[in-house]
């Protein structure tokens, strides 16, 4: 059995006390209501437990808010890139000022522990100074023209208003991810957050808009909108949208693409992940088990990018798994305030039926589950489990369906054609991963006839990625791409410049006209 951290559950008094002093400390005004008095709840998946009410947006203020954030780009795209850089440079200063009060924020709505949530608040951090170099970075081309006297290059412009949807599971980094890039090229930024994490959402706003006011930028460049379902529609439908970033379930993006598509407008879209692992013969199994463990049971499986599907090579299939299920019995699940604890709790209860009907599910299609019990933890609205280790026959239904939570389906290989396209098998392509220390088995996994994810590793695990690099999936994960590498090309518009330095006027590929 996996260990349960014997500390009591922080009281709903203890937690909202912490709320209040991160929030003061960012700098919120925004009145938190008592539990029952109406409006969008804050609740804690530590114990189940609503915390506060707060005032829910109507379509109105959506509106309003969609209509200061366009005012707003009228200057704002004027504005000198390396100048719109500084807003988020001091923003970056701003968070690892207050990267403790707002990883407690983190940890309080989506129950990460405490490194974790420590960690997406750095990720802020790098983001922040990945786009203040960027700023001065917003590089064009210059091109051959085939004509004598001309000059052809490329631009790139400003966007427009962005809309932003975020989900519980990374509350505030790919918020981030978004809203750094977004303001360094000019756009201007709309968020709505997942209903489940409105405080983190509070924060991130008072830090922003502490920034605007430090270096002079207007306030409006960013406005935050509370709600459910009916509050990112009016985002996902309003023409002054320019681009919406929607980050959630495949389900969630069959309905923004089209609804955006329909109205010409942008849509970057980060979606599921079904992701695996292969570990092949040659790999150094306990480095593997290491990787292997931290991407399937990190935030109680509740990441994109968690392993879900485990790809052995036959021959080392029993001596690996037993490796991860002694590995799972030392995981310390519980509180993740405590000191200790690797695991917390999932985000509410359909997560944790979701589980439970999966495993089912599972084992009706002959597979054999270790783990996967409901800890208890003395309060009733909060779920605390086991991860739970599946060894499957073979490809099936619920091995092809996510499930936010930690569950990792273990399946065997002969060759490595064969694991590829297990791998592949999937519909969604978003993170993947190779153990081996073959130079040959690691490069074909990367090859053209490889992985088909958006993210390929080898030697470490499928979650964890470096914001440096452009992270995204194909397939159902959507297609976008977000964070680094030229990533920053989705919030601009490019325009193609031709330039007639000469006296006369020919045409391009020699056409004459009268």
């Amino acid at each position: 059995m996996t260990t349960t951290v014997k500390t009591p559950l922080p009281t709903s008094d203890a937690l909202r006390s912490r709320v209040r002093d991160a929030l003061t400390a960012v700098g919120s005004s925004v009145t938190l209501g008592d539990p029952g008095a109406g409006g969008l709840t804050a609740s804690s998946p530590i114990n189940g437990d609503v915390l506060f009410t707060l005032r829910e947006s109507s379509i109105g203020d959506v509106d309003a808010a969609i209509a200061e954030a366009a005012h707003a780009y009228t200057t704002w795209r004027l504005t000198p890139a390396p100048v719109r850089g500084a807003l988020v440079a001091r923003l970056g200063e701003l968070l690892v000022e207050h990267k403790a009060e707002l990883a407690a924020l983190v940890t309080i709505e989506a129950g990460k522990i405490t490194s974790e949530a420590l960690g997406e608040v750095q990720e802020m951090i790098d983001v922040c100074e990945f786009a203040v170099g960027l700023s001065r970075q917003l590089y064009g081309k210059t091109i051959a023209s085939e004509r004598p006297g001309h000059r052809l290059m490329e631009t790139w412009h400003p966007l427009g208003v962005v809309g932003v949807i975020t989900a519980f599971n990374f509350p505030v980094a790919v918020w981030a991810w978004n809203t750094a890039i977004a303001l360094v090229c000019g756009d201007t930024v709309v968020w709505k957050p997942s209903e489940l994490t409105p405080l983190t959402a509070l924060g991130c706003q008072a830090l922003l808009q502490r920034a605007c006011a430090d270096v002079g930028a207007p306030v409006e460049v960013s406005r935050l909108v509370l709600g459910e379902r009916e509050i990112g529609e009016k985002l996902v439908d309003d023409p002054r949208v320019a681009l919406v970033s929607a980050t959630g379930s495949v389900r969630m993006g069959r309905q923004v693409g089209p609804r955006v598509a329909a109205r010409f407008g942008r849509a970057l879209l980060e979606l599921g992940g079904n992701n695996a692992a292969v570990v092949t013969p040659a790999a150094d199994l306990d480095l593997a088990v290491r990787g292997i463990v931290f991407s399937a049971a990190g935030t109680a499986g509740q990441r994109c990018t968690t392993l879900r599907r485990l790809i052995v090579h036959s021959s080392i299939a029993d001596e690996l798994v037993a490796k991860i299920v002694a590995a799972y019995r030392q995981l310390p699940v519980g509180d993740p305030f405590a000191e200790g604890t690797l695991v917390g709790p999932l985000i509410h209860e359909r997560s944790y039926r979701d589980m439970v009907g999966a495993l089912q599910q599972a084992e009706a299609e002959g597979g054999e589950v270790t783990g996967g019990e409901r800890h208890d933890v003395g309060d009733e609205g909060a779920f605390y489990v086991t991860p739970a280790v599946v060894r499957m026959p073979g490809q099936s239904a619920v091995v092809h369906t996510e499930t936010f939570a930690p569950i990792l389906y273990v399946l065997t290989y002969e060759t490595l054609d064969e694991a590829v396209a297990m791998n592949n098998a999937v519909p969604q392509g978003l993170s993947s991963s190779i153990f081996t220390l073959d130079i040959r088995e690691a490069e074909r996994f990367l090859g053209a006839d490889g992985s088909d994810c958006g993210i390929a590793n080898v030697n470490i695990g499928t979650s964890g990625a470096e914001i440096g690099g452009a992270f995204g999936g194909e397939k159902e994960t959507g297609g976008g791409r977000e964070s680094g590498s030229d990533s920053w090309k989705a919030y601009m518009r490019r325009a193609t410049n031709t330039v007639n330095y000469s006296a006369e006027l020919p045409l391009a590929q020699g056409v004459t006209f009268g």
